[in-house]
């Protein structure tokens, strides 16, 4: 099993900034790929952004590209999530995930979750 525990999410205004952060314990933390997905009101879970474990190899939903960047420190066992030129669209409960995906924006193809943290972009 693999633990992961979201922070970092808050209230900040339009244009603003934050960095979610993900940590991760339980089983070896090397060899998961993960990713951060979001969930607004009334809407399914969604892609944001991913990083491949063997290669680094990133990839971002069109809707973040250039204003957020995924990273992880291996020494610290944490995944982050710079979010910048935030806007109210944003707007969401944002989860980290970790996993062997097939698809790396595939939802269902993650095996552990985090609980979320809240991300509230006020205009």
């Amino acid at each position: 099993q693999v633990q992961l525990v979201e922070s970092g999410g808050g209230l900040v205004q339009a244009g603003g900034s934050l960095r979610l952060s993900c940590a991760a314990s339980g089983r070896a933390y090397s060899g998961y790929d993960m990713g951060w997905f979001r969930q607004a009101p009334g809407k399914e879970r969604e892609f944001v952004a991913a990083m491949r474990w063997s290669d680094g190899h990133t990839i971002y939903a069109n809707s973040v590209k250039g204003r957020f960047t995924i990273s992880r420190d291996n020494s610290k066992n944490t995944l982050y999530l710079q979010m910048n030129s935030l806007k109210p669209e944003d707007t969401a409960v944002y989860s980290c995930a970790a996993g062997w995906p097939r698809m790396m924006t595939a939802t269902m193809d993650y095996d552990y979750w985090g609980q979320g943290t809240q991300v509230t972009v006020s205009s």
